[in-house]
Formats: structure tokens, C-alpha cells, sequence
């Protein structure tokens, strides 16, 4: 009888989870569970690394997944500690032959699977978490192209467009007869809650389905860089991060909408926008951990500066009133548009002479969707050190101001006293 581990990463699914599937198939009992780092506990910078928003979207989601797998006569059992440390005492406790997971390429990730293999643990990866398969690509990974419209031409010209989802699985093994013990019961501790984003599979789904039904697609070109509300953009983001949903899922359902309604401008950004999330995540194939320096690709070395104007931009006090409406968003709901992203990082680099490394800490501890390849991505990207020629990307405030509040209904929402 074989038994086997299913490792829980960025992967809270059981739909479209090659992974999961696989160790069903290959095991008689299956064992899936989830860690809770304690790497996620605080940051060299004297907070925490998952704030409390990213700790309840994530309790959400880890809730709603143990409900689809108790379902099917399984469950989820969670643990906390250093990942490696943890998985090779289950293997231990459980006589478990093997390892299943989802590959992730950021160096932190690597390295907990390193730790197990040195360590003699038989761990299966599966890489599962991009729109296309890196197979299918027209180059290989190593010689990508550096920029982002260089790779979106070759991907175009090849007429790539997804992976095919696959279903979940019709079956899940029985757990062991066993259980290993330490595992922890989900916290009760009512955290913050955003406003309309809940976390787990079955939100991600309903929310799909919505925003297919009342064709919000057809205006996401026009509608994207607003500030306000929950339809200016499409919102998949947190649920993508956390692999609530597979972007081949919604790749999938977005080509039906094509195939009912017609490909229109619309559209096509929301292929540009799944293209873009890929491209960060393969570009980690070709640079690893060059992604992680300070200097970036650049080799332009910079001084580390965290000083009282990095709590000014974090706590929303830089006297900027829109960049200070920005980081309050952040800071009481864990979302920011993706302009005032690139506005309010703009402003901490270039005009405050901060430390880029610092505002993707503060990124990191404060989305819901917090994604390691696109925010390590999309701040090398401001901070000019990452593939793009044309260097870095300042804002100006005044003229994004002018752009995109100029009547100034987002900076009354935010700094209102209530």
C-alpha cells in the first residue's frame, strides 16, 4: 500500500491541479496538507511578512479547501514550522514514499525542496501555475526573450493561447489510518475581511462566472486603470495567487466567451494581462536569483535606506495626497489598482530616494494577491533594474492626479476620516 504526502503551495485547488491529480492516481492513501512557514513571520525590516489581509484571504481559501476535500472523504491538515523540517517528519510519521507538490521558481521555494531531496525525500514537482505550457514555447526558457513585447510576438506568431484545464479528480485516495500528530486547528481570530474579495476556489469560480455573464470583458480596455470599485478590472488576481483558480481555468472560459460573443479590444488586454503574469514567472527560469539582488540585472548598486520616510509611505503620510490615499487603500483593504501601484512605488523610489527592496516587502506583507514572480517582477520593472531597456519608470504625480482623479473622489474616499 503506498502511501503519499500532497503538499499544499500556491496551489488551493483541486480543479485543474496536475499535481494533485497525479498523487491521486498514485496513491492508495494520500495524505494532503499545508505549512505554515514560520519564513512568514517578519520581515528584516521589522514587520510582518503576511499581513492580516493576506492572512485571511489565505484562511479562507485553506477553509474552503478543506471543505471540497471532506467532501470527497478526505481533508487538509495544516502544520506549522519550517516547511522542509515539517514534510520530512510526516514522511517519517507516515511511512510516506514520496513528496507531491507544484514547482515553484523563486529562490525561497527552491530551497525548501533542496533541503528535502538533500535530505533524501523523493519529491515529484509539477509545474502548474502559468496560462501556457513552457513546453509549447517557441524558444527555450533559457534564451526568452528579455522583453516583455519581444516574448509576447513570439507567443503571438506562434499562436499560443493556453494549456487545456483539466477536471478534478473524479476519485480522492483515503487517508492514512493514522494521522501524524502536531497538526494545528484553523485559527478562529476574526481578522480584517475585504470589502468583496473573498478567498478559496468556490469565490473564485462565482466570481468568474459573473464577470463572464455581465460581459465585463468587452470594457476592461477603457476601464482598467481606474481607481474605484469592483469592476474596473477583472479582480482574478488574489484567487490567482494563491492557485485558488489556474489561469488555464480562466484562459479557458474567456476563449469560450470569445467563441459566443467575439474577440474585441477588451479581450485581447485580458490575454495581455494572464501573458504579462506568465512572462514574469519565465523570466525566473532565465535569471533566478540575479531577480534578487539589490542591484537587480542592472549592476546598478543600490544604498540601502530604511530610515522615518519609509513609515511615512507606508502609513499613508508623505504629504502627496494622492500617493497617501493610495497607501491607505492598501493598508485598510490589502488592494490597490495596478496604476496606483506603479504610482505610489514610483514615488517611494524616485521621489523619496527609497530602497525598491523595501516597497516590495511592504507589497508583499499588505496584497491579498501578493504573487512572488509578478511583484518581484513589477518593482525591478519601476525601479529600472530588471529586462526593461528604456531603465526605470518614474511617475509624476501631478499628472496622474490630473489623469486619473481629477475631481478628487478616490482621495476624499481614502483620507476621509472615516
Amino acid at each position: 500500500m503506498t502511501t503519499l504526502i500532497y503538499w499544499f503551495r500556491n496551489d488551493l485547488r483541486l480543479a485543474d491541479n496536475p499535481a494533485f491529480t497525479q498523487a491521486c492516481l498514485n496513491a492508495d492513501h494520500l495524505l494532503p496538507v499545508y505549512v505554515h512557514d514560520s519564513k512568514e513571520q517578519e520581515t528584516v525590516y521589522g514587520f510582518e511578512r503576511q499581513g492580516p489581509h493576506r492572512q485571511t484571504f489565505l484562511r479562507e481559501s485553506l477553509d474552503d479547501l478543506g471543505s471540497q476535500l471532506r467532501a470527497q472523504g478526505s481533508d487538509l491538515l495544516e502544520f506549522s514550522g519550517k516547511s522542509a523540517e515539517v514534510l520530512l517528519r510526516l514522511l517519517k510519521d507516515t511511512s510516506a514514499k514520496a513528496i507531491y507538490c507544484e514547482q515553484i521558481e523563486a529562490p525561497e521555494e527552491i530551497e525548501q525542496v533542496r533541503i528535502l531531496q538533500e535530505r533524501g525525500a523523493d519529491v515529484n514537482e509539477f509545474w502548474q501555475s502559468s496560462m501556457l505550457d513552457p513546453q509549447s514555447l517557441p524558444f527555450e526558457m533559457e534564451k526568452m526573450p528579455d522583453v516583455f513585447t519581444a516574448f509576447r510576438r513570439e507567443v503571438e506568431r506562434a499562436q499560443l493561447k493556453f494549456a487545456q484545464p483539466i477536471d478534478a479528480p473524479k476519485k480522492i485516495p483515503p487517508l492514512p489510518a493514522t494521522l501524524p500528530q502536531g497538526s494545528v486547528l484553523p485559527s478562529t481570530a476574526q481578522s480584517v475581511s475585504h470589502f468583496y474579495l473573498l478567498g478559496g476556489a468556490s469565490h473564485a469560480r462565482a466570481h468568474l462566472k459573473q464577470y463572464l455573464e455581465r460581459r465585463l470583458p468587452d470594457s476592461y480596455k477603457e476601464t482598467r486603470n481606474q481607481l474605484i470599485g469592483m469592476d474596473y478590472s477583472s479582480k482574478f488576481s488574489a484567487w490567482l495567487a494563491l492557485g485558488c483558480i489556474s489561469a488555464r481555468e480562466i484562459a479557458a472560459q474567456l476563449n469560450d466567451y470569445e467563441s459566443y460573443h467575439g474577440a474585441n479590444d477588451g479581450t485581447y488586454w485580458l490575454w495581455f494581462e494572464l501573458l504579462w503574469r506568465d512572462y514574469f514567472r519565465f523570466i525566473h527560469f532565465k535569471y533566478g536569483r540575479k531577480l534578487y539582488r539589490a542591484s537587480g540585472l542592472a549592476g546598478i548598486p543600490v544604498s540601502p535606506s530604511y530610515t522615518s520616510s519609509f513609515e511615512q509611505w507606508c502609513a499613508g503620510n508623505t504629504g502627496s495626497e494622492l500617493v497617501d490615499a493610495g497607501m491607505c487603500e492598501l493598508h485598510q483593504s490589502g488592494y490597490l489598482s495596478n496604476r496606483m501601484r506603479q504610482i505610489v512605488a514610483s514615488y517611494w523610489i524616485y521621489d523619496m530616494k527609497g530602497d525598491w527592496r523595501a516597497g516590495a516587502a511592504w507589497f508583499e506583507s499588505q496584497l491579498i494577491d501578493y504573487d512572488v514572480y509578478s511583484n518581484q517582477g513589477n518593482w525591478l520593472y519601476i525601479a529600472g533594474r530588471g529586462t526593461d531597456p528604456r531603465g526605470g519608470r518614474p511617475f509624476n504625480v501631478a499628472k496622474q492626479t490630473q489623469d486619473h482623479d481629477s475631481r478628487g473622489i478616490y482621495r476624499k474616499l481614502w483620507l476621509s476620516p472615516n
